[in-house]
């Protein structure tokens, strides 16, 4: 299967649009539970959303490369970069959420901490793939 042009994957789809109203939702009752997540408005929810969903589809795919040369790797120092570099982006990806955030929406969007934000990125991703299974009604023939 030959990959898609660039243009076709940076082009949004119907899933895309519903991560990011899974976010929303995922994000504001974060927002409403969890002390140390804050946003100051749905505007800015919205906002934050749609930056989590960029954010997370960049690590999902750094990720996933890592991943297929870890799979097609034979020799242990290559397996063993590769696992070390695999760490790296699973847990920098973090602190580089919390570094936009910060960056794009100041003081009025907060994530909290580390493990705040990484509980807060594993119901995304949670409730984004059981979204996306109950909606899945077959094979996208997009992708």
């Amino acid at each position: 299967m030959a990959p898609r042009p660039v243009r076709d994957r940076l082009r949004a789809r119907p899933a895309d649009l519903v991560d990011v109203f899974v976010y929303v939702v995922v994000l504001n009752l974060a927002v409403e539970y969890v002390p140390a997540v804050i946003s100051e408005g749905f505007t800015l929810s919205l906002l934050t959303a749609v930056v989590l969903k960029l954010s997370l589809e960049v690590v999902i795919w750094l990720k996933g490369h890592v991943v297929r040369g870890l799979r097609g790797a034979s020799r242990w120092p290559v397996r063993l970069a590769l696992g070390v570099t695999l760490w790296v982006v699973a847990a920098g990806s973090k602190f580089v959420v919390l570094l936009l955030i910060d960056l794009v929406f100041g003081d009025a969007v907060s994530l909290g901490g580390f493990f705040s934000v990484t509980l807060l990125i594993v119901c995304l991703l949670l409730a984004r793939s059981g979204v996306r299974s109950l909606l899945d009604t077959g094979p996208d023939p997009s992708r």
